[in-house]
C-alpha cells in the first residue's frame, strides 16, 4: 500500500482537521468570519467600507482594459512574469526542450515553476537584478523570476549536467546561499529580503522529494515527477479491482502506524452519491477530487496498482475511459502534500506541518483547531502556475473558482489604498509587523474575502459570468496590478501600505 505520510499518534480527529485545513472551502470559511466581524466593527485593527466596492471594481476594470483591451486574461501564474520586458523567454525554454516528450516539457516546466514561486517572497525595494542576455533590469517579482529562470536555465538547481534543466533532491539539498547570491546579483549594496530563508525552503524541498516517492519518483525525484501522480489520478468513477468486476470497498482506511482506522464511509468520491458529515465545526467537507478517494489523506487501495502513464497523455490502469478534466483543488492537494513539510517554524497538528496557516483569537469555538486561518497564498499561487502545463497536455482544468484569491499585499494593499479596508490604529501603517501577529493575519483574511466581493462586482459591471471570468484572471487582470499601481502612486518606491518583516517564505 502507497502511504503518503507516516501518522502514528493522529487521531480521526486530527486527521480530519488537518485535512479541512488543506481545502480552499476552510481558507473561505475562516476567512469569511472574520470578514463578518470586520463588517460588525468587532476586530481590532481593520473595518471594512463596503460603500467602496463599486468604486475599487470600477478601478480594476479599467486597469483590466489597459492590460488587456480585449479582456482576453490569461491565469495569473508565474508564467507571466517570465515574459516580462516583452523578452520572449518561454519561446527560448521551448527551443531547449525541443527533442523531449509532451510528459517531459510538463515535467521540466513543473521544476520551474515550483521553483520560482518558492524563491519569489517579497524582494524589498533595494534588490534589483540586471539580465546579462538583455541589458534589462528587472525589481521585486518580474525581477526574481527571471533572475530564477535564469538560474534555473544554467542548471544550478540540478545535480546532473547532462540533465541540466531539471531540479532534483540532491541538487536542492546540495543548494547554498552563496549560490543564490551568486545567482541573483546580492550584494551589500543590492540586498535581498530573507536569502537565508529561500536557500532553506529548498533544501527542505529537496528532502521532502526523498521522503514522497509516490508524488515525486524514486530514481531521480524532482517536483515534475508530481505531473505523473496527477496524471494518475484521472480514472475517477467506480475503482475496480484489478482483472475482477468486484467494486472496491473503501470505507475505512488505515493508517501507517496507528491501530486505528478512519472512518471514510460518507466522504464524498467524485461519482458517488455519498457527502460527508464529518467536517469540524459541521462545515462543508472538503472539496472531493478526481485522486482516489479525493486526496484527502493520501492513501490508495491495497490491492489496486497505480495507473502509469502510457501513450501521452495519460494511461488507463482500469480499463475505463481516462477523464481528461482535472479539478484545480486536486492540483493544490497534491501541492499541499508534496510541499507540506517545507515550511520552517510553523503550526503542527500531531507533528504535521500546516503550512500558510496562522492564529486569530477572535475565531473561538470548542474545537481546538476554530482559531487556525489558513491561506496557502504560495501554495496556491503556485496551483495556478502548474495549471497551464497541464492544459498543455490537452487536461481540462475544472472548478477553478474553488481556489480563493491570494492574500498578499499587492491584494490587501489595494483594498486598504482604496478605503475599502480601513485601519483602526495608527500603528498598523506605521510599524513593521511579523506575518504571525494578529494585525497580519486580520489583513490576510480580509483580503481573502473582499476579492470573492471584487470579483462579483466587476462581473456584474461587465455582465460575464464566472465561468468568462474566473478569480485567478480577475487577479491577474487584475487587482495585483490595480495594487501595485496604486502604491506607486501614493508612496515612494511602490511599497505597500503595511510594512512586514518577511523571512522570504510567506509574501
Amino acid at each position: 500500500m502507497i502511504h503518503y505520510q507516516k501518522l502514528p499518534d493522529c487521531s480521526e480527529e486530527q486527521l480530519l482537521a488537518i485535512a479541512y485545513l488543506r481545502t480552499p472551502a476552510a481558507i473561505r470559511e475562516r476567512c469569511d468570519r472574520l470578514f463578518h466581524l470586520a463588517c460588525a466593527d468587532q476586530l481590532h485593527y481593520f473595518r471594512c467600507n463596503l460603500t467602496q466596492l463599486d468604486l475599487v471594481a470600477h478601478y480594476v476594470i479599467e486597469v483590466m482594459r489597459d492590460e488587456y483591451p480585449d479582456l482576453n486574461i490569461p491565469f495569473h501564474s508565474r508564467w507571466r512574469h517570465f515574459e516580462v520586458g516583452n523578452v520572449p523567454r518561454l519561446a527560448e525554454l521551448e527551443q531547449h526542450l525541443t527533442g523531449l516528450t509532451p510528459l517531459e516539457k510538463a515535467q521540466t516546466k513543473f521544476d520551474l515553476a515550483i521553483i520560482s514561486v518558492l524563491l519569489d517572497a517579497g524582494a524589498g525595494s533595494e534588490w534589483q537584478y540586471s539580465e546579462q542576455e538583455t541589458g534589462l533590469v528587472f525589481r521585486r517579482s518580474e525581477g526574481l523570476a527571471v533572475a530564477s529562470f535564469r538560474m534555473f536555465c544554467q542548471g544550478a538547481f540540478s545535480s546532473n549536467p547532462k540533465f541540466s534543466l531539471q531540479a532534483d533532491a540532491q541538487g536542492l539539498q546540495n543548494f547554498t546561499a552563496a549560490q543564490l547570491a551568486q545567482g541573483f546579483q546580492v550584494s551589500s549594496t543590492n540586498p535581498l529580503l530573507g536569502l537565508e530563508g529561500r536557500v532553506e525552503l529548498l533544501q527542505r524541498l529537496g528532502q521532502s522529494l526523498h521522503s514522497l516517492p509516490q508524488l515525486f519518483g524514486t530514481e531521480n525525484p524532482r517536483p515534475g515527477n508530481l505531473v505523473n501522480y496527477l496524471l494518475q489520478g484521472l480514472n475517477v468513477g467506480k475503482l475496480k479491482i484489478e482483472s475482477s468486476n468486484q467494486e472496491l470497498n473503501v470505507g475505512r482506511l488505515k493508517v501507517e502506524g496507528s491501530q486505528e482506522e478512519l472512518n471514510v464511509e460518507k466522504l464524498k468520491v467524485e461519482g458517488s452519491d455519498h457527502s460527508s458529515n464529518l467536517q469540524p465545526d459541521n462545515m462543508q467537507p472538503a472539496t472531493p477530487t478526481n485522486l482516489p478517494f479525493g486526496n484527502a489523506f493520501g492513501e490508495q487501495p491495497s490491492n489496486l496498482q497505480p495507473s502509469t502513464p502510457t501513450n501521452l497523455p495519460f494511461g488507463n490502469a482500469f480499463g475505463e475511459q481516462p477523464s481528461t478534466s482535472l479539478p484545480a483543488s486536486t492540483v493544490l492537494s497534491a501541492v499541499l502534500e508534496g510541499l507540506g513539510n517545507i515550511w520552517p517554524g510553523r503550526l503542527t497538528i500531531a507533528g504535521v506541518n500546516l503550512g500558510d496557516v496562522w492564529i486569530h483569537p477572535a475565531l473561538k469555538g470548542d474545537n481546538p483547531t476554530a482559531e487556525y486561518v489558513p491561506f496557502h497564498k504560495l501554495s496556491q499561487w503556485l496551483t495556478y502556475s502548474l495549471l497551464e502545463p497541464l492544459q498543455e497536455l490537452g487536461i481540462e482544468i475544472t472548478g477553478l473558482d474553488e481556489m480563493t484569491g491570494l492574500p498578499e499585499y499587492r491584494n490587501g494593499g489595494l483594498c486598504l489604498d482604496l478605503g475599502l479596508l480601513e485601519a483602526k490604529q495608527a500603528s498598523v501603517v506605521q510599524e513593521r509587523h511579523l506575518p504571525e501577529s494578529e494585525v497580519i493575519v486580520e489583513w490576510r483574511a480580509l483580503t481573502v474575502s473582499l476579492l470573492d466581493r471584487i470579483a462579483d462586482t466587476i462581473r456584474q459591471q461587465l455582465n460575464l459570468s464566472a465561468t468568462q471570468l474566473p478569480l485567478v484572471k480577475v487577479l491577474q487582470g487584475g487587482t495585483w496590478t490595480a495594487g501595485r499601481r496604486m502604491a506607486a502612486q501614493l508612496r515612494q518606491g511602490g511599497v505597500p501600505p503595511i510594512q512586514i518583516e518577511s523571512d522570504g517564505t510567506v509574501f
